[in-house]
């Protein structure tokens, strides 16, 4: 279903969290992801948004290819509530990240 780990999505959230939304870091994070990735994430966060429903997901992450038109990273960083908006994407899609959030926060301690 999602062309990217909710891993990687999760490592966004945080650094979305922590105000690094203009941070050099937050950006290289997301351009480094390959296009599918990218448009992936996008979809998540839209779903998140309510732009489009769960079962719309296959249709957002088209929609993000084909209407791209930003980078992605500038996209998604200037979008408000960006953490907000990934974590009820996941949780609308029925993905858990639990475990990929406890992962994430033993490695940074």
């Amino acid at each position: 279903m999602l062309a990217i780990s909710p891993r990687k999505i999760v490592h966004i959230i945080y650094l979305a969290r922590e105000g690094t939304v203009g941070d050099p870091e937050a950006h290289a994070f997301i351009e480094g992801l390959n296009d599918d990735e990218q448009a992936s994430l996008t979809a998540v966060a839209w779903v998140g948004r309510g732009a489009f429903e769960a079962e719309e997901y296959d249709e957002a992450v088209a929609t993000a290819v084909s209407e791209a038109t930003t980078p992605t990273a500038d996209y998604l960083l200037g979008m408000p509530h960006l953490a907000e908006n990934l974590e009820s994407g996941l949780e609308a899609l029925g993905i858990d990240v639990t475990g990929e959030e406890e992962d994430f926060l033993r490695q940074g301690s």
